[in-house]
């Protein structure tokens, strides 16, 4: 019994909190140090400096509360103010919703997979490249931009171009303005005459490619003819109201006849410029309409001061989409298939177990979701900096870009530069700590 008494006092446990519980709590200091030290110079030390710094003036004297008062008076910042709270609503909910729509559709087909890897690649663009992309992506240039490209394309399918845009009548050519962009002969035309249609205002290399050298005016036999062309000679040797050897004919272009305010007869213009009227013409005023000299559909001016903000939306919606519908589609798989199984063979159709069933229970990611992307949005700085371009990049601006342009821009002031600074920090931290306690309230369940 000794022995046994003696052999269980050898494993009698050490006492709570001695020496053993000491040893290690040193040991996790010492594996803590690092990171600890890292994050008090990388972290601590930058907040605290920053704050320091926003109640300086740009000499670095105390300013008190000086560069809060601008943050909210200076019409720049201002700016950014409310672009932020733009980017805050239409971001991240747009991001979301579309990597909704994507997570669910792509459960009902075969190349879901494949789907998702191109929905997901822009992730693997830096902010850099996806602004260089969208810089190029919104030209205004049909001839370079996508955008106006497609644009203009849709437009012209129902409002075409004219084929003469900024052409004209000289004083001395036998036509004058006939209002709402349209030319009128000056006189009523007669049966069995030659009409001139002379018109300037053309470069020859925009002439159709079909257009040959215009025909003299020739009166018909019955009806009305004439010629329309190019009243263009170069060197400047042509006479006008005379088809001078090498001037050619507008081809395409519309005549009308117009009586009492009513068109009575209409007709295009030869590859030489010659046409021809039917008798209804007979003293019928002779139009060009405006549609001959409509100028072309440049496209919408996508980094101007109105859309500017809303296309660098759409880049990072283009850049997110695939996040949200990959952490979405996770979740998507733990939904219990019995129920949604259940409401359909209740009745429900498919949009009602959407709304009912799948995104009430989707809707912890979803807040995952939208928490991150707000937290990414309120930093956002990198797509404005590249695609708005200098014109209108204070009709962008976004708080972080407003932070760059006053620490480090040629009028700058670090003291304005780091109370925006603090100012997104007080921003970010409610989002962040309302996001750690809705990850400790999920662990306790």
């Amino acid at each position: 019994m000794a022995a046994a008494a003696k052999g269980g006092a050898a494993r009698s446990p050490l006492p709570a909190g001695g020496p053993r519980a000491g040893t290690r709590r040193l040991v996790a200091g010492v594996f803590l140090l690092p990171a600890l030290v890292l994050l008090g110079a990388l972290v601590l030390y930058p907040i605290g400096y920053s704050v320091h710094r926003s109640f300086l003036d740009r000499s670095g004297a105390f300013a008190g509360v000086g560069n809060y008062v601008a943050i909210f008076t200076d019409d720049t910042v201002l700016t950014a103010v409310r672009n932020n709270a733009v980017w805050v609503v239409l971001a991240p909910t747009a991001a979301t919703a579309l990597g909704l729509v994507f997570a669910v559709l792509t459960e009902r087909v075969r190349w879901a997979t494949a789907f998702k890897l191109v929905v997901f690649m822009p992730m693997a663009v830096s902010m850099l490249a996806a602004g260089i992309i969208f810089r190029l992506v919104y030209e205004q240039d049909p001839e370079r931009g996508v955008a106006n490209a497609v644009a203009v394309g849709v437009h012209d399918v129902f409002h075409e171009a004219g084929g003469f845009p900024r052409a004209r009548p000289l004083p001395e050519h036998p036509l004058r303005d006939g209002g709402e962009g349209a030319f009128v002969t000056r006189e009523p035309v007669a049966a069995g005459t030659a009409v001139l249609l002379p018109l300037v205002g053309v470069a020859p290399g925009d002439l159709p490619s079909g257009a040959r050298p215009a025909r003299a005016p020739r009166a018909p036999e019955e009806g009305v003819g004439g010629t329309a062309w190019l009243d263009f000679t170069r060197g400047g040797q042509g006479v006008p109201n005379v088809v001078d050897p090498g001037e050619r004919g507008l081809e395409g272009l519309v005549v009308q006849a117009v009586r009492d305010g009513s068109v009575v007869a209409e007709t295009r213009a030869a590859a030489d410029g010659s046409f021809t009227l039917p008798a209804a013409a007979e003293g019928a005023v002779l139009r060009l309409p405006a549609e001959n000299f409509r100028e072309p559909y440049n496209g919408v001016s996508w980094l101007g001061p109105a859309l500017v903000t809303p296309a660098i939306i759409g880049s990072y919606v283009w850049m997110w989409a695939g996040f949200a519908m990959v952490l979405i589609a996770a979740g998507l798989a733990g939904v219990p298939r019995e129920l949604t199984e259940a409401a359909r063979v209740d009745g429900a159709s498919e949009w009602q177990v959407f709304r009912r069933i799948t995104v009430p229970l989707l809707a912890p990611v979803l807040a995952v979701v939208l928490v991150t992307l707000t937290i990414n949005v309120l930093k956002i700085f990198d797509l404005v900096f590249v695609i708005a371009p200098g014109s209108s990049q204070d009709d962008a601006n976004v708080l972080a870009l407003q932070l760059y342009r006053s620490s480090f821009g040629t009028d700058a002031d670090p003291g304005l530069g780091s109370a925006i600074a603090v100012l997104l920090l007080v921003l970010v931290l409610p989002v962040m700590v309302a996001n750690i306690r809705r990850i400790r309230r999920d662990a306790r369940r």
